[in-house]
């Protein structure tokens, strides 16, 4: 779970012992950097935010992101992740500003693609899954958000002929704005909830958990 994971990176780089992990996420310097791997620096700034009541921010969320990624080299599906400027640089730029970004990973070999979504102050979920051709959003206040699949199919498009160099229908894309969700009830666990859609698609795992599993989420 969120905290934990995070707390468990930052015991194996400051080499301390689990019952320091307190210590070191409660007490001392806000910008001291607590773990810093994924290329992202993780200070206890960024790790208060897991508090109770608290929106998470980019570092953290991107954090966790990545060990999900990081995990699922050991066990299917296979993931690969973009980090939380992907979809506002997508919005601006297209696909074309963006080729840099996957110089080095084939996406249609992956099952998934899992993307943060950061609407100003509020954080969902879109999950691209290669194996049936479907993207999904998921917003814990159950919002639509047409443009994000519709953007997102047309990446993908464009990505086929730009790599495949051969073109890709995009009516094979099924779009889904997904409503049997776990439903956010209050106006901070936005971020939680996203990131724990993205462990349990992850897994392939029915989603179990609601509002009231949050503290523990954060925490554990």
């Amino acid at each position: 779970n969120m905290g934990s994971w995070i707390a468990e990176e930052a015991v194996v780089s400051t080499q301390s012992t689990g019952g320091e992990v307190d210590d070191a996420l409660s007490g001392g310097p806000l910008l001291a950097t607590l773990v810093d791997h994924f290329n992202i620096a993780i200070t206890r700034k960024d790790i208060q935010t897991l508090k109770d009541l608290t929106w998470l921010n980019d570092e953290v969320i991107n954090f966790y992101f990545n060990m999900l990624m990081e995990r699922s080299k050991k066990c299917a599906p296979s993931i690969h992740i973009f980090n939380t400027f992907f979809y506002p640089r997508l919005l601006k730029v297209g696909h074309q500003g963006l080729a840099r970004w996957t110089r080095k990973v084939d996406l249609f070999a992956m099952d998934l693609i899992m993307i943060p979504i950061h609407l100003g102050m509020h954080w969902c979920l879109a999950v691209i899954d290669n194996r049936n051709t479907t993207i999904t959003y998921y917003d814990s206040l159950l919002g639509d958000n047409h443009q994000c699949t519709a953007s997102l199919r047309d990446y993908m498009v464009a990505e086929h002929l730009a790599k495949k160099k051969t073109p890709m229908n995009a009516s094979s894309w099924k779009l889904v704005i997904e409503k049997d969700l776990p439903e956010q009830l209050n106006g901070c666990d936005c971020g939680v909830f996203a990131c724990k859609y993205a462990e349990y698609v992850s897994q392939d795992r029915p989603f179990d958990f609601d509002q009231s599993d949050m503290p523990y989420f954060r925490r554990r």
